[in-house]
Order: structure tokens, then C-alpha cells, then sequence
């Protein structure tokens, strides 16, 4: 797509949007929306990109996301699927995808969705059961495992691998709010949660068990600092971090006299030739 084929469709999506319920039935209205919604099948469109002028190296395009609202207003509720054994009722606007052979998409039997709107590239490898949500990005190589969820709007990077019952978050509303980004070669460990717009830098490992929010301080053993996310910028983890499930010590009240803790997440380390080592079973999986 176009810079100046955005560009109108910005204009159009941001008109019929502000329309409210009185965009419902407008045919064009629902072409705007399908030029959208096949932009970002097709990769040509994101509702977040890398962008090096940002602050956060990232960029939201909350247009986008009004797009995909602009969907759900538009879409009436029907029965999908088989009549028989496998149906289920949503909004026309989003049905499950259906990849071909030449999409080089390998989506294994057994109960995985991936929702009209979401972008997987050539060589993902969805195995079952996982979601893939609306207005998500999953790139080149990258394993999506079994009770895996990439949610609404989602960043997934080249290469990446979302062990069995990682969860990422998802974010249409507020349009503005930075969705989860993953950036390239992570490895997310298994009952993984990644939540509320934080970004995971390039080549970092989330072990098994690890939660990260916008609320969870994260202690740096390596760096002797605390990352934490602020009213401006998301939490994000460094580059190549190893990250663990922690605790700390509660200091003060009946939490210290009883010797309680809370879980929070600690970087013992950045990812170096061991570490490599260690994931090159992941290769086995492709």
C-alpha cells in the first residue's frame, strides 16, 4: 500500500468512525474496512511499526485501531463454521482466517484460529490449540506453541518462540496505548505473560513462569538498576536479558513480621554463547 493510498484511507476510516452507529449499513463505509482489514492480512498495514524517531522505538498508529473497531460496529452476528460439530457465532466482520499451501503458514490440526485482520508471515509455525487475535503481527520463523495467545494488535517479531501457554496481551482501546511488542529472536518461556504494552527487546529469554506488567518492577542483578514502567513509557526489557521469576522481601507491617514475599521479575543475566547453546533445540521444532 501506498503512502498516498494510506493516506485516504486514514482520512476514510477516521470519518466513518467518528460516524458512530450511523456508519452501520454504509457500504462504503464496510469497503473502507475491508481495504483495511485485507492491508493488514497482508502485512502492507500494522497498528504499531518500528519507528527510530520514537522515544520507545516504536510507533502506534491509532487510526488503525479505530479501524478495527470500526469492524466490530460494522459487523453483524452470525453462525460460522460447521453447522455440525464445530460452529460458532461472531461478528461477519471477522472470521477465521483460511491459509493455502502458498502462504507458507504451517497450522497444525487441532483446534488453532488465527482471526481475519492478524498477519502471520511465511514459515510460522502455529501449533494447537493457539489464538491469534485481530490487528496482530507475527513475522518470519516464529513458532506460535500449544495454548499460545497473541493478542489484539499484538508485535511479534523474526524468529521468536512462544512456548506452550505463553500469553500475550492484547490492546484495541485506548487506540493511543502501545500494544505488547516482541522484538526479534526471544524466547518466551512456557506460562509466559507479557501484559499492558511492555516491550521485550531483541534476543532476550523470559523463562518459564515469568509475568511482566506495566505495574511489576523488574531488578537488574547484572546492572545493579530497577526497570520499571512510568506514565510515559511502557516497561521494557533490555536486549539480550535473561529473565526469572523472583521475589522480594516484604519490609514493613504484618507482610516483614510474617516473612512474606512478593513475585517480581529479576535479570540474573544477558544471553550470551551457554545461553545460545541452550536454545538451539528450538531449531529442532521448525
Amino acid at each position: 500500500m501506498t503512502s498516498t493510498n494510506t493516506s485516504l484511507l486514514e482520512t476514510q476510516i477516521e470519518h466513518f468512525f467518528a460516524l458512530g452507529a450511523d456508519a452501520i449499513g454504509n457500504n462504503d463505509a464496510m469497503t473502507a474496512f475491508l481495504e483495511l482489514r485485507g492491508a493488514l492480512e497482508a502485512g502492507t498495514l500494522r497498528s504499531a511499526e518500528p519507528d527510530a524517531a520514537s522515544a520507545i522505538g516504536w510507533r502506534v498508529n491509532a487510526w488503525v485501531k479505530r479501524g478495527i473497531l470500526l469492524g466490530f460496529r460494522l459487523g453483524q452476528m452470525v453462525e460460522m463454521g460447521c453447522t455440525e460439530g464445530f460452529g460458532f457465532v461472531d461478528k461477519a466482520t471477522y472470521p477465521a482466517r483460511r491459509f493455502a499451501v502458498s502462504d507458507g503458514v504451517r497450522v497444525v490440526p487441532g483446534g488453532s484460529s488465527v482471526r481475519s485482520g492478524a498477519f502471520v508471515a511465511k514459515s510460522v509455525v502455529v501449533m494447537p490449540p493457539a489464538y491469534v487475535n485481530v490487528g496482530a503481527y507475527v513475522d518470519e520463523g516464529t513458532m506460535v506453541d500449544s495454548h499460545a495467545l497473541v493478542g489484539s494488535c499484538a508485535q511479534i517479531g523474526k524468529r521468536v518462540h512462544l512456548s506452550a501457554a505463553a500469553q500475550i496481551g492484547g490492546v484495541l482501546e485506548p487506540v493511543n496505548a502501545s500494544p505488547v511488542i516482541i522484538e526479534d529472536d526471544v524466547l518466551v518461556g512456557g506460562n509466559t505473560g507479557v501484559y499492558e504494552g511492555t516491550i521485550v527487546r531483541t534476543k532476550a529469554v523470559l523463562a518459564a513462569g515469568t509475568v511482566l506488567t506495566r505495574g511489576t518492577p523488574v531488578y537488574d542483578l547484572v546492572n545493579g538498576t530497577v526497570l520499571k514502567a512510568t506514565a510515559e513509557m511502557p516497561l521494557i526489557i533490555p536486549e539480550g536479558a535473561v529473565v526469572v521469576p523472583g521475589s522480594r522481601g516484604i519490609t514493613k507491617g504484618k507482610g516483614a513480621e510474617w516473612g512474606l514475599s512478593v513475585y517480581t521479575p529479576v535479570i540474573v543475566k544477558y544471553r550470551d554463547e551457554k545461553t545460545e547453546l541452550s536454545l538451539a533445540l528450538e531449531d529442532l521444532l521448525r
